[in-house]
């Protein structure tokens, strides 16, 4: 049995959540708040950064969670996440690292600073011209987004992959948070309702942060 190290609006967290779904890798979920980690699990992961996979009975850690992607495709053939030709390989990993470091950095991030962070850490108001600023930049994102699924089945290529995986993380959580507006994104909305009734992705959409929640239509299926 694998311990995943996770906390609910950590979207690398919930990649590797649905990654392990998919994959119907048994876990158990252990939480770890970013800005109270512990001594043990900075000695996990000295970056101090979730998600972790832990297998004590094969003294295995695992951490960040592309690597963690990687192990995982590694060892474990069922539902694979990088698949295809080197071609498509490429370009699941080039779309990944898309959605893991522009995305995070310039929508995801700055919602988790000023919507969760200021509120529950500093005891801050949020900075509305971050948030615009954000929810600006997730348009640009949503209609490259638009333009994967109009010329595609998925957005690297013919079947789901981990860059499917991962931008339904990453929107997830900017979803939680208020920060997607779905006006003028049809494709994108329609792929992500897709999504969001697969298996793998229900248990995200139950979840509730003590203090913050979510609007709506966050956990409709249609929303």
């Amino acid at each position: 049995m694998f311990h995943l190290y996770q906390f609910p609006l950590c979207p690398f967290s919930r990649k590797i959540r649905l990654l392990m779904s998919e994959k119907n890798i048994a876990y158990e979920m252990v939480r770890e708040d970013p800005w109270t980690a512990s001594d043990m699990f900075f000695n996990l992961n000295p970056a101090g950064r979730t998600p972790v996979v832990v297998d004590a009975r094969e003294e295995l850690v695992l951490a960040d969670s592309r690597a963690i992607a990687e192990y995982f495709e590694e060892t474990v053939q069922h539902a694979p996440m990088i698949n295809g030709t080197a071609v498509n390989r490429v370009e699941i990993r080039r779309l990944v690292a898309l959605f893991d470091e522009n995305f995070y950095n310039d929508v995801t991030a700055p919602l988790l600073m000023e919507r969760m962070k200021k509120r529950l850490v500093l005891r801050q108001p949020p900075d509305s011209r971050m948030l615009r600023e954000a929810m600006k930049l997730a348009h640009g994102h949503l209609d490259y987004m638009d333009w994967l699924i109009d010329n595609r089945p998925w957005l690297a290529g013919s079947s789901m992959s981990l860059a499917d995986l991962a931008a339904a993380a990453q929107i997830s959580v900017a979803d939680y948070l208020g920060g997607i507006d779905w006006e003028g994104h049809e494709q994108t909305h329609g792929w992500y309702s897709a999504f969001k009734s697969r298996p793998s992705f229900r248990p995200l959409l139950s979840e509730r942060m003590d203090v913050i929640q979510p609007p709506a239509h966050y956990a409709k299926l249609d929303g």
